[in-house]
């Protein structure tokens, strides 16, 4: 799996993407420390996506079913971004 391409409002907030340890998992870094774990994980023959912030555990995940792995983490990325109201 390649990391998802880095989105314009992650960008903006000079964020990054680094690999987790597996390959169903990216860690979203800002202000040079890694602040959101995002984990595809299988959901019925399909993916979802968890959320989880790094410092405290909170989860933002939605819920939301997607074909590919690629595409959940893709998803994830979204979700986290109407989460964080950006």
């Amino acid at each position: 799996m390649a990391l998802p391409i880095i989105p314009d409002w992650l960008k903006l907030r000079d964020g990054s993407l680094n690999l987790g340890l597996d390959d169903q998992t990216v860690v979203v870094i800002l202000n040079g420390q890694p602040q959101y774990r995002l984990d595809a994980r299988p959901a019925g023959g399909q993916f979802m996506c968890a959320i989880t912030q790094t410092t405290n555990g909170k989860r933002f995940d939605a819920n939301a079913k997607f074909v590919t792995l690629d595409a959940a983490l893709v998803g994830g990325l979204d979700q986290l971004r109407e989460s964080l109201g950006w």
